[in-house]
């Protein structure tokens, strides 16, 4: 997906949240708010959001001497998640279909997003999600694409989301390698983050090797390509993710929150649809 004239406006919205959520004054605020601008009108329209996102990011961190200044709000939100995994996981294994539940659950966990909002009720979230009625929802090639595949590459999102993540991980039939961002950026997940969620306990975690919030292929390690190109199943959470990947041809499953209106036209469906996607 190409950066789009929508983006803009957001990323400059994004700076001002992340500004203010660390603490910055109002004058750097603005600073930044207008280097920002000056990067993306600069930018070539042929790039991913993520990839402006992370320059736009930069700046921030920079200016703050942070390097990862959203450590405390993913640490809060992963321990509510933990809070509540041992009643979701009772949930999931009372349900008539353990499966579409978990994948319910790892999209509610989508919720988690500071780059699109620093407000949102989470346990809200869980119960919309689970009476919801998807608009996308390809559980049924979800089931049969884990059973052929060797192992699963499991794309992560955002910290605390991870919690989500691990259970459907839990109630999936093949290996799991779980990869994350390789350095803090926004509140993405890095390998300490899905330590810290229990991922380690039923998946292997790696680094994808990108910096970026979404997979930007391009950036990617060595070992990340090779789990990519084999014969994995792939499933990739989030928006960032489905902006790096929805151009590649391989079959992939999305499992999301559309968060956005120009997200929404692109995917076919209302602002707010959860959605279970898969592109090949």
């Amino acid at each position: 997906m190409q950066l789009a004239l929508d983006c803009l406006p957001c990323f400059i919205n994004q700076v001002l949240r992340l500004s203010r959520s660390i603490g910055l004054a109002e004058d750097v605020t603005r600073d930044l708010m207008n280097q920002a601008w000056d990067l993306m009108k600069d930018s070539p329209m042929d790039v991913t959001p993520p990839e402006v996102a992370r320059q736009v990011y930069m700046l921030v961190y920079e200016t703050s001497g942070l390097d990862n200044p959203l450590l405390d709000l993913k640490r809060e939100y992963t321990d509510l998640a933990l809070s509540i995994y041992p009643d979701l996981k009772e949930h999931v294994r009372r349900s008539e279909s353990p499966l579409a539940e978990a994948i319910k659950l790892a999209v509610a966990g989508n919720v988690i997003d500071f780059g699109q909002s620093s407000s949102f009720d989470l346990m809200k979230e869980i119960q919309t999600v689970l009476s919801a009625t998807f608009p996308i929802f390809d559980v049924e090639p979800f089931q049969r694409a884990q059973e052929e595949a060797d192992r699963i590459l499991y794309i992560a999102d955002n910290a605390g989301e991870t919690v989500f993540d691990r259970i459907l991980i839990e109630q999936l039939s093949k290996p799991v390698i779980y990869a994350v961002r390789s350095e803090p950026i926004q509140n993405d997940a890095t390998i300490a983050d899905a330590e810290y969620a229990g991922i380690d306990t039923s998946a292997h975690i790696i680094s994808s090797g990108a910096n970026t919030p979404g997979a930007v292929l391009e950036l990617c390690n060595d070992e990340f390509l090779d789990l990519y190109h084999g014969n994995n199943m792939v499933i990739s959470k989030g928006q960032g993710n489905y902006e790096a990947l929805s151009d590649e041809t391989r079959p992939i499953f999305y499992l999301l929150k559309v968060k956005c209106d120009h997200f929404s036209k692109l995917v076919g469906v209302p602002e707010g649809s959860y959605v279970v996607q898969l592109k090949q």
